[in-house]
């Protein structure tokens, strides 16, 4: 796929970002950092078996199809517009300024809700990494280290996106590397005789999504699939910081998918061969699933590294999650669609301190408040981050297929990956979306098992979230800000660009 050397933007240089700080590898390692998998897999795994038993391996597989489908979308509009503000740029392009906003406003969302809640798993295994179970156990301790983790972050991801993707690196190294070895581990141990009674060895259809036994059932799974494959975007929300924009962003965002997809359904086989279902039913909602397996397929000390992949997977995903909400952040500031200052780029290190600095803030001043409330509380804002997550991969998946309309036609690779594949990814979350919003209102889906007007709390604060979007959307449209809603939707994209021969001047999501 032949693309043209990015050219320079019409800013100044000071008001850039830093242009060519990482390569495809760190715009890699940083997808992957940003999913978690480590912790992911720990949250979920549980679950996921109790809902579906041994086909947990084939939920995996079907809940990435969406994801690589919405990924190829990433792909294509990044090609054509490399605009940190990835799904607010795009959706504010193909379907105007009004869901461009409320595009942008869901992925910041997604970042203060969840930003210390993964710094939270992180300061707790720490604790536990090192031996100190009274620190662990303390809520004053773990919030504590929970609050340095995030300042201490923000403030590498200020310093510079170069020293970022160099953490990330060693960072995903670790996390991946203890998966696979755990997992390898496991199963071996179950052919060789040496696993637990309950072991079972894996059989073909534990890969196959249509054994499982409900659609219900497998819908459940698609919405869990949703939150553990969620985040390899944030290699494209540095775009403008990466060498070859136009292409290294996107293809690190769909190889991330891929990457996933290996890691997940590979260890997922090893959990559940090894521990078996009534083993990991007691792990229901529960993330020290690792920790227990750990000790018995690894031994001592060995076992530590199953801790510290969880340790380095919530640390590197804290930091990770701060950038697609800051870059977004920084995107709307830049085109008007936020107070400037948002847009604000440090002038040493040419970064966007300033809506960095602002979504850890309210991270904090979300995390801090909730958990000293409820740690139930808290466990529900990640529940209603699956509405969130759908609700902008939906419309990105859409904004494809829109922006590349006049294209669809001149080739079965245009028509199958650059118009059914995101129409399909996207109407597959838009359908998960509203599953959720529906499961969520149900109070017995709350952790708390509090009701707010009769309905959940995980639904309160997601569909909350995005009802004070739209109040402040239309409070910054009675201010004005012509430049940013006398956008018109339905652009298209210049053919050149789809076929890979020229690529746009990015100034602030204008040609």
């Amino acid at each position: 796929m032949s693309t043209a050397k990015q050219p320079r933007r019409v800013e100044p240089a000071e008001l850039r970002l830093d242009e060519d700080a990482i390569g495809f590898r760190e715009s890699l390692a940083v997808g992957l950092s940003s999913t978690a998998p480590a912790y992911s897999l720990a949250a979920v795994i549980g679950t996921v078996t109790v809902v579906v038993g041994f086909q947990a391996p084939g939920a995996m597989l079907a809940s990435f199809v969406p994801m690589f489908l919405i990924a190829a979308a990433f792909f294509y509009m990044n090609r054509a517009d490399q605009d940190a503000g990835t799904t607010f740029s795009w959706v504010t392009r193909t379907m105007g300024p009004w869901l461009g906003w409320l595009g942008g406003w869901a992925v910041c969302t997604t970042g203060i809700l969840v930003i210390g809640s993964l710094a939270d798993v992180g300061a707790r295994y720490t604790y536990e990494l090192v031996g100190w179970e009274s620190a662990a156990a303390s809520k004053p301790a773990v919030m504590a280290l929970a609050v340095a983790f995030i300042v201490a972050l923000t403030a590498i991801c200020i310093i510079g996106t170069e020293l970022t993707g160099a953490i990330q690196d060693v960072l995903i190294v670790l996390q991946i590397g203890a998966l696979l070895l755990f997992a390898g581990v496991a199963l071996y141990k179950v052919y060789d005789g040496t696993a637990p009674a309950a072991s079972t060895r894996p059989e073909l259809d534990w890969f196959s999504p249509f054994a499982i036994s409900s659609t219900s059932a497998l819908v459940s799974a698609l919405l869990i699939g949703v939150f553990i494959y969620w985040g390899w975007e944030s290699a494209v929300n540095l775009t403008e910081e990466t060498r070859d924009s136009a292409r290294a962003p996107g293809l690190a965002a769909v190889v991330s998918t891929v990457i996933l997809l290996v890691t997940y359904v590979g260890v997922a086989v090893a959990v559940v061969a090894y521990a078996g279902l009534e083993t990991l039913a007691e792990y229901d909602d529960d993330d020290a699933i690792f920790a227990f397996l750990g000790a018995d397929v690894l031994g001592s000390p060995w076992d530590k590294l199953v801790i510290l992949a969880i340790v380095t997977s919530a640390i590197a995903s804290t930091q990770t999650t701060i950038i697609p909400s800051s870059r977004t952040s920084f995107s709307m500031g830049r085109q008007s669609a936020l107070p400037r200052k948002f847009g604000a780029i440090h002038p040493r290190f040419h970064t966007p301190w300033f809506s960095t600095a602002v979504i850890a803030a309210l991270a904090i001043a979300w995390y801090v408040p909730l958990n000293l409330l409820s740690e139930n509380a808290l466990f529900d804002t990640l529940s209603a981050l699956s509405l969130m997550i759908a609700f902008y991969y939906a419309l990105t998946g859409f904004a494809c297929t829109i922006y590349y309309r006049r294209e669809l036609t001149k080739s079965v690779n245009n028509f199958l990956f650059i118009g059914v594949g995101p129409l399909v990814g996207g109407a597959i979350l838009g359908f998960l979306f509203v599953k959720s919003a529906i499961d969520l209102a149900d109070p017995e889906n709350s952790y708390s098992a509090q009701t707010i007007l009769g309905m959940g709390v995980p639904f309160v604060i997601g569909v909350g979230f995005l009802l004070l979007g739209v109040v402040l959307l239309v409070l910054w449209r009675l201010g004005g800000h012509e430049r940013f809603f006398g956008r018109q939707p339905f652009e298209a994209v210049d053919p050149a660009v789809a076929r890979g021969d020229a690529a746009p001047v990015v100034s602030g999501g204008e040609r």
